[in-house]
């Protein structure tokens, strides 16, 4: 079975980047450094690919690598077909349980990492629940450009232990673009936020909305190596929308590691072009709301005692939006 030129690229990348996390490189050195010394005859100048190969898979190293270079498909026995957009699954053995995470060699992926949880003050006075003993919990849940992810539920705590990361995929749906990996320009220009939602879950399974955060992601692209921390404030909801509920500590990170990172400079200036430019369309409907409403109160007389409702409150009080 053949790969595609990107996907053959990808597939090396990856490989390389386990290879260099695994010290492979210095294992080897000091491996042919004892075998030239125990094993070079005087009379022999060098030693052959063979022999290195030989001294490797005595000292196990070749099978560690294929250990750790485990990538497993649904059907084993059945060829891929040449698709561009087949997914890979890659057996993630860094955690505890064995899980494994589709992964597309050809797209962008942006790895949210959320560390912990702290300030959650309304908590500050819950007991440490015991092994087993029901109570209420948080849940946090994500949306990013049609994609939707729940982490495991965590006892409310004022430092919950929140420690999930979710696998986001970034590119562009436009025509000829499904199957290209994003660049820095490109995501640049995605101005989707990841919208986070915290939940909290009674001991009679009663769900209340906690908190709503949208995350602007793209300060991680004029970060040094793609990879960036961050603390995320979540402000209450209704009324209390003024008040801080708690804060997430926040990892960012892109996968694959960005050939060449933008400045920050850059991508300050992007941010801020796009929020005049939506300051400037809300400032134009409201000009518009304004005159439609003067016009619909001059029909007739008895529109001034109608309850017309022009707007529709956001979950943070202060701001209204067109229904």
């Amino acid at each position: 079975m053949s790969l595609p030129p990107e996907k053959a690229s990808e597939l090396k990348q990856l490989i390389h980047q386990q290879l260099s996390k695994m010290d492979v490189h210095s294992r080897i050195r000091e491996i042919l450094a004892d075998t030239i010394r125990e094993e070079l005859a005087p009379d022999q100048q060098q030693l052959s690919t063979e022999d290195l190969i030989k001294a490797l898979r005595r000292r196990g190293i070749i099978d560690d690598v294929m250990k750790e270079l485990n990538f497993v498909t649904d059907n084993a026995n059945q060829e891929l077909p040449l698709s561009p957009k087949q997914p890979v699954c890659f057996t993630d053995r860094q955690s505890t349980l064995l899980k494994k995470t589709n992964i597309d060699p050809t797209r962008r992926y942006l790895y949210l990492q959320v560390l912990s949880g702290k300030a959650f003050l309304e908590h500050l006075q819950e007991p440490e629940p015991l092994p087993g003993q029901v109570c209420s919990t948080f849940t946090l849940c994500l949306h990013f450009r049609n994609q939707r992810f729940r982490s495991k539920p965590v006892p409310c705590a004022c430092e919950p232990d929140f420690h999930d990361g979710f696998l986001l995929e970034v590119h562009r749906e436009s025509l000829g673009d499904g199957t290209r990996m994003a660049d820095s320009t490109t995501m640049l220009s995605i101005s989707d936020p990841v919208h986070m939602v915290l939940i909290k879950t009674d001991i009679f399974g009663e769900t209340t909305l906690v908190a709503s955060y949208f995350l602007e992601w793209r300060s991680v692209l004029g970060s040094e190596n793609g990879v960036t921390n961050l603390t995320a404030e979540l402000m209450g909801v209704g009324t209390e929308s003024k008040v801080s509920v708690g804060v997430l500590n926040i990892k960012l990170e892109m996968y694959p590691p960005l050939n060449q990172t933008l400045s920050q400079e850059v991508v300050s200036t992007q941010l801020a072009l796009e929020h005049q430019k939506t300051a400037e369309k809300e400032r134009l409907f409201l000009v518009y709301a304004k005159q439609w409403w003067r016009e619909y109160l001059q029909i007739r007389p008895s529109h001034n005692s109608r309850l017309v409702k022009i707007f529709a409150q956001h979950q943070k009080m202060e701001i209204k939006r067109p229904p």
